[in-house]
């Protein structure tokens, strides 16, 4: 907030009717060049205008008998077409850009467009608005040899002290501004929107950084990255939904799957001892194509909260809950969801009012909401009578004594064609050994339950991978197969 000592209190009522119209006019042609529309006046930024603060505002409002609203209605509909308005085809750009490790470790957030535009909007505020400890300042190769386009550097850890600021104004601003000139040099920035261009680049120095090399040379790669990638728009959509589920933050340490390149082995752990169930889980081979069931004998015996304690031993695998939820569906959603469940699974046999609100809440909580059509008469007329549609529906199948094949399995094909429109995978169970699960998936099931053939196995590792082996797509392990090529 700017000093009150930059404005002297009115003298006279209408002094103070005649400087208020005055800073009311360039708020609303602010927030409106801003906005893109008409705005209103609002006494806290009328009051920075002024450099009072609002308190002080209102006791001169209070003082000289003025009505802020009355003043405010002959300027707040002054049109956009009235307002310096910058041009439709302005830049707009952003980049990112992780480079190094340790305590010199950089990260740059930057912005690149048009001085005119939104950015050079961000560049003049930063700039005029300084802030304690996150003080904004031109990058410079040297003392007097700013780069061009002209670049804010702000600091995105607190400036405590002088050895602190010593990193940003030395090291880190050089680093920023040769990565700068020398982008322009290299083509990545266009030279001739060298002077209709600014960048803004969010700075982090560690408070523990120390080697003012490691400084320079991680910032300058980071800012230079960050620029390469600004001007390509980097990433595309394709890249985002190819990485999303398999990347894994360094600071969080694991993945949180998703559900989105099926087949997969849902493997479900029913057996009620806690400890015998780790073991099991430790002995599955690591594959993206696993899912992890609490069974229904696990979690009434040790409630929800066993999640969370088999998170010990499989931190980034994707977890099903198995609460065969009848009734106070939104109830048992959030009891699971607090211990981390990745998705919760109720019976089909449910009151459509209760499956109502078990998807809805599963849904709000961006957690995967499953009904399992155990002792359904009808799954397409249950289906359709439900308000949202849940994202797994799962099949309990049978087998045929005469002929030994799976019956049941056609109601994969009904679904697809009955619910086109929806977007939802189909899982299949009921005694899954290799053989079943083969004809499943080649029927179109998305998801394949298997229960006792794994956890009863003696040797459970050759168990999963014998399901892991059933097709090209299930031999994927994208954990073996990914490159890092960032």
């Amino acid at each position: 907030m700017m000093s009150e000592v930059n404005l002297k209190k009115p003298k006279t009522r209408e002094e103070f009717v005649r400087m208020l119209t005055d800073a009311v006019r360039k708020e609303v042609e602010a927030r409106s060049l801003l906005s893109g529309k008409p705005a209103k006046p609002t006494v806290s930024g009328t009051a920075k205008i002024l450099g009072v603060h609002r308190d002080t505002l209102y006791s001169w409002l209070r003082e000289f008998n003025v009505d802020f609203d009355e003043v405010a209605g002959g300027v707040s509909a002054v049109e956009v077409s009235g307002v310096r308005q910058p041009p439709r085809g302005y830049t707009y750009l952003i980049g990112e850009a992780l480079v190094g490790e340790g305590n010199e470790v950089a990260h740059i957030d930057l912005l690149i467009g048009d001085k005119d535009g939104p950015v050079g909007e961000a560049f003049a505020n930063g700039l005029a608005h300084l802030s304690m400890g996150h003080t904004p300042l031109l990058a410079v190769i040297r003392p007097n040899l700013p780069p061009k386009p002209h670049t804010l550097l702000v600091p995105k850890v607190t400036v405590r002290n002088l050895e602190d600021a010593n990193k940003v104004f030395g090291p880190a601003q050089a680093a920023v501004a040769k990565a700068i000139a020398d982008a322009v040099e290299e083509g990545i920035i266009p030279k001739d929107k060298v002077d209709d261009w600014v960048v803004v680049c969010s700075v982090f120095v560690h408070p523990k950084a120390s080697d003012y090399r490691k400084i320079y040379h991680y910032n300058y790669s980071a800012t230079k990255l960050a620029l390469k990638r600004a001007m390509a728009k980097y990433p595309s959509l394709e890249k985002v939904f190819y990485d999303k589920d398999r990347a894994k933050h360094p600071i969080l340490g694991y993945r949180v799957p998703r559900l989105w390149r099926p087949p997969y082995l849902q493997i479900s752990l029913d057996i009620p001892d806690l400890e015998r169930t780790k073991k099991i889980i430790m002995q599955i081979p690591r594959s993206d194509r696993i899912i992890l069931e609490a069974g229904t004998p696990l979690i009434k015996r040790y409630g929800t909260k066993v999640i969370s304690e088999l998170r010990e031993v499989a931190k980034d695998i994707f977890f099903m809950a198995d609460l065969k939820t009848l009734d106070v569906g939104k109830v048992e959603v959030d009891i699971a969801y607090e211990e981390t469940a990745d998705g919760v699974i109720a019976a089909g046999l449910a009151p459509t009012e209760t499956l109502d609100a078990f998807i809805y809440e599963a849904k709000r909580l961006g957690i995967y909401a499953a009904v399992d059509m155990l002792n359904v008469e009808d799954p397409i007329k249950k289906l359709k009578s439900l308000r949202d549609f849940p994202d797994v529906v799962i099949i309990h199948r049978g087998i045929d004594e005469e002929t030994g094949r799976t019956i049941g399995l056609e109601l994969i094909q009904e679904l697809r064609q009955t619910f086109k429109d929806k977007k939802f995978l189909i899982a299949v169970a009921g005694g899954i050994i290799p053989e079943t699960a083969k004809e499943a998936l080649e029927k179109g099931a998305d998801i394949i339950v298997v229960g006792r053939y794994v956890t009863q196995s003696k040797d459970i590792e050759r168990a999963v991978r014998e399901f892991l082996e059933l097709t090209p797509e299930m031999r994927e392990d994208i954990d073996v197969y990914r490159v890092h090529v960032e």
